[in-house]
């Protein structure tokens, strides 16, 4: 099987007053595992039903490589859809279940015994074959459905929210048999989720959808590391957002490495001024009210922008750090307000000399490397380097 490219070529749809897609518009490159990703009601759902044909387009078109399929009904487009409630016949066994595509068909018997056989290996059930669907837990139920998908060996796979009914154990590993499949199969799946952690772990590609649009298209690592907005930076992880206005753009060249970069400096009212370190004085910190940021955008002075850094990116020590000089390291000083461990690491929530809040993580790689143990209403010091931060908008936009 090869999956087709589908192209979402300006597509809207209204339900009366309601915007559900506006002007929405990209293409899934074939055999893609690709994720619509979103909050409750941002409209993926209503374009994997368009995509599918349970709907249609109030504008735009729908492509599977060349051919508009908005036309066609959905059992004409060479696609098939996974829904969240599984819709299995109760009365016959998984074998018959997944079988009934091609009975309809009028396959032959024969046939219909080696496909079916072929499916249910593919989704690990070949001892449950014989069951009925009330003698199956969730998560078995959902691979029946998903082997009954692929019998008709669609182009296109739809998978509306397909975990989103079992518990977080059975979830982690039936996403874990979605990317073993893809990876088998080849074919073009369509993930529709509002669990952004289930599209970073298996997408190629995610398009983060909100209020009928789609803000950004792109990887994982694209998506999670370079935000296009507030929206996204705060959807996708967790992360400190803060409003700031372009004071200085500058080259500058980071210690220990060839390339020049361009530097911004950043007024940020939220994180007050930066801790002033020992042999320090207030002549070499003119800028201490500021934040550098690397800048991948080339902002200009004035801007108004928004700034973000991932808590993992924070550094936190009971100890004033030394960066020898380094002036692309922002460092602020701050009472640990709330400490939260969670195994493999600790979340700190670290109240700043101004009152802000900012949320750090620490990762416990080795209990003997770690030091000394923070702990609640401690004073800390937490920096970042000008590389882990991001400007994601600019707000006056």
């Amino acid at each position: 099987m090869k999956g087709s490219q589908v192209t979402i070529d300006h597509v809207s749809k209204r339900f009366g007053d309601f915007v559900a897609l506006d002007d929405i518009n990209f293409t899934i490159k074939p055999g893609e595992f690709f994720s619509l990703l979103g909050p409750s009601g941002c409209g993926k759902t209503t374009l994997l039903r368009i995509i599918a044909g349970f709907e249609f387009p109030d504008e735009g078109a729908v492509l599977f490589d060349d051919t508009d399929v908005v036309p066609l009904q959905p059992n004409k487009r060479y696609s098939n859809t996974v829904f969240q409630t599984y819709a299995l016949f109760p009365h016959l066994s998984v074998y018959e279940n997944v079988a009934f595509p091609l009975r309809l068909r009028k396959i032959k018997e024969s046939e219909i015994e080696e496909r079916v056989k072929k499916y249910i290996h593919l989704v690990q059930l070949d001892q449950h074959m014989y069951k009925k669907p009330n003698q199956l837990s969730g998560g078995q139920k959902q691979r029946v459905a998903i082997a009954r998908a692929l019998i008709n060996e669609p182009k296109v796979l739809l998978l509306d929210e397909p975990l989103s009914a079992l518990d977080a154990k059975l979830r982690a590993n039936l996403l874990i048999d979605l990317d073993r499949i893809h990876d088998q199969i080849g074919i073009t799946f369509i993930y529709v989720t509002h669990d952004q952690s289930e599209a970073l772990a298996v997408s190629d590609r995610i398009a983060v959808m909100n209020s009928g649009h789609v803000l950004q298209v792109g990887t994982p690592y694209e998506i999670y590391e370079s935000p296009a907005t507030q929206f996204v930076a705060q959807f996708i992880g967790e992360t400190n957002l803060f409003e700031s206005t372009v004071v200085k753009c500058e080259d500058y060249k980071v210690p220990g490495k060839a390339d020049i970069e361009h530097m911004v400096t950043l007024n940020t009212p939220a994180l007050g001024m930066q801790a002033q370190l020992k042999g320090e004085t207030a002549a070499t910190r003119e800028e201490d009210k500021n934040i550098l940021v690397t800048d991948y955008e080339h902002t200009d002075e004035g801007q108004k922008v928004a700034f973000t850094v991932r808590p993992e990116k924070i550094r936190i020590t009971l100890e004033e750090p030394a960066f020898g000089g380094r002036k692309d390291i922002n460092v602020f000083k701050g009472i640990v307000e709330e400490p939260i461990y969670t195994g493999f690491q600790s979340k700190f929530y670290v109240r700043l000399e101004n009152g802000t809040i900012v949320k750090v993580f620490k990762q416990h790689t080795n209990y003997l490397d770690d030091g000394p143990e923070i702990q609640w209403k401690d004073t800390v010091y937490i920096s970042w380097s000008a590389e882990d931060g991001y400007i994601v908008e600019d707000i006056n936009k």
